[in-house]
């Protein structure tokens, strides 16, 4: 696969690859117009983001898009036809995993030289991008408490703290109902724990119902969790029901918010900083402009000692051997097809999901005709480094560099994860325009194309339209993702935060069957 930023624009289509057999519409494309520079004329209305057959494409001939495999004619296309849903067809083919062959050793800044932000230094030594008080409920049934807690502290209680960034419920639809024991569980139970020691919250409560599969005994022990100054535990059946459980819960953030309120941002390195990277509702230009430039900060990130989490694990799905090729080690790259493997043979076998071809109405409405073609994307966000880990959803992140977490490619979801494992930031690329804030992290939002960001201006944080429309490159862009992240860390508000995102988005993976 060739750089992203290899691309040549020739009049109303894009280039991306010389052995490619499509060509992308950079706008919406007339019946009769002419392709660039070639003899090819368009056979029908093709919209912008969509690919066009640049020379015949045999039926069971591979589609190539950045000389990848995206999918496999359905029919004999003719040059200078629409490509899409109706003539591709999705099947497995064979990859090579090569794994560790191409592995290059990351390049670090100097310390003395890296990039800073001012950040919250925690008492163990993390730090954080926000400084909020966070409510956790155990259980579907103590939620209820969980965000009348929350909810009392509102701007006007709170403005005699102004370094506190607000009080906020983390709840949960499980926590009964469910397997008492194994993965799933164990997965519930890490994601909790990652958010009540992460470094965005100066203080937690875990509140409980007492009867629930989820106890909060059970999680305190399994999860090495201790009750202390930081962090306070209720049962409401211990602690006289709801009304009390609530004003008890009350008093408790009233007695830590002077506390929180002391913390001070100071300067700290740009190594410090883990990035979850999401991108949702993508389009045929999420490949060519905002994945590539995130990836591209993410370059960036990691030389100056940072972390970048990439994850979805069925958005990487088809082009996973581009990164077990730049694993660390054989072991690390074998993790990540292990990943691949349980899903594909384990997890949703004869499911009508993601992994298995189909994407969302809005990708296919967007351009992409299956998983190959948002995995090409969407793997893009990583930027170039090697492959240093693989985690499990929810697992502390620990390594620097990139890594990856297996997470479903449902953004709440897979972000919840991305977050409990440590990530202090959330960067999400978007095509059609999806809407989301994460708290206790900010998210920037940067999206694909102009015209979208124009209508969405109050959700969008930057343009990476820009690279399309001619005014940026990928590597400015990334420069220009790169800053804007910082200055977010420092306490510079998101568009998300602006609009107050983030209090719905604690969604755990639910793995296990419920009963």
């Amino acid at each position: 696969m060739n750089k992203p930023s290899d691309k040549v624009i020739d009049g109303p289509v894009i280039r991306l690859h010389p052995d490619d057999n499509v060509v992308i519409a950079r706008t919406d494309v007339a019946i009769g117009a002419k392709l660039g520079v070639t003899q090819l004329f368009c056979r029908s209305q093709v919209p912008a983001g969509y690919k066009i057959a640049s020379s015949p494409i045999a039926a069971g001939e591979p589609i190539r898009k950045y000389n990848v495999v995206v999918g496999f004619a359905a029919t004999d296309i003719a040059p200078g036809a629409l490509v899409h849903t109706h003539n591709t067809t999705f099947r497995e083919f064979e990859r090579d995993y090569a794994h560790a062959s191409e592995y290059r050793a990351l390049e670090r800044v100097p310390a003395a030289q890296r990039a800073s932000f001012e950040g919250y230094v925690r008492a163990n030594g993390q730090v954080g991008t926000r400084n909020f008080i966070g409510i956790l409920s155990t259980v579907n049934c103590s939620a209820t408490v969980a965000h009348k807690i929350a909810a009392w502290f509102t701007a006007e209680r709170l403005a005699a703290y102004p370094n506190i960034d607000g009080v906020v419920a983390f709840t949960h639809g499980s926590g009964c109902g469910m397997e008492m024991s194994g993965e799933p569980m164990a997965l519930l139970r890490r994601t909790m724990a990652g958010y009540a020691r992460h470094a965005n919250l100066a203080a937690a409560l875990i509140v409980g119902l007492g009867c629930e599969r989820n106890q909060l005994a059970g999680l305190m022990a399994d999860e090495a969790l201790q009750a202390d100054e930081r962090l306070h535990t209720f049962v409401m059946q211990e602690s006289g029901g709801t009304r009390k459980t609530i004003e008890a819960g009350i008093e408790a953030v009233l007695a830590l918010l002077p506390e929180a309120n002391r913390a001070k941002r100071q300067t700290v390195g740009a190594e410090h900083l883990k990035i979850g990277l999401q991108c949702g509702g993508s389009d045929g230009f999420s490949s060519i402009t905002a994945n590539p430039a995130l990836g591209a900060a993410m370059d960036l990130l990691t030389r100056h000692g940072g972390t970048a989490i990439l994850s979805e694990t069925p958005e990487i799905y088809g082009v996973e051997h581009t990164l077990t090729r730049r694993a660390v080690s054989r072991e690390i790259g074998e993790k990540l097809i292990e990943r691949v493997r349980w899903w594909k043979e384990e997890y949703s076998v004869g499911r009508d999901v993601q992994i298995n071809g189909n994407v969302s109405p809005g990708n296919q409405m967007g351009g992409l005709a299956n998983i190959f073609e948002k995995s090409l994307g969407s793997s893009m966000k990583g930027g170039t480094g090697p492959l240093m880990e693989v985690y499990r959803y929810a697992e502390p992140v620990l390594a620097k560099g990139l890594v990856f977490m297996d997470t479903p490619g449902f953004d709440p979801v897979s972000a919840t994860g991305q977050i409990a494992g440590g990530a202090n930031l959330i960067a999400f690329t978007t095509g059609r325009g999806s809407m989301f804030g994460a708290k206790p992290v900010p998210s920037l939002k940067l999206a694909t194309n102009t015209p979208m960001y124009q209508r969405l201006t109050e959700d969008m944080d930057l343009n990476c339209g820009a690279i399309l429309d001619g005014d940026a490159t990928i590597e400015s862009m990334g420069q220009l993702i790169f800053d804007t992240l910082l200055r977010v860390a420092s306490g510079e508000r998101t568009r998300s935060e602006l609009l107050g995102l983030g209090d719905h988005e604690f969604v755990p993976w639910q793995i296990g069957i419920m009963s």
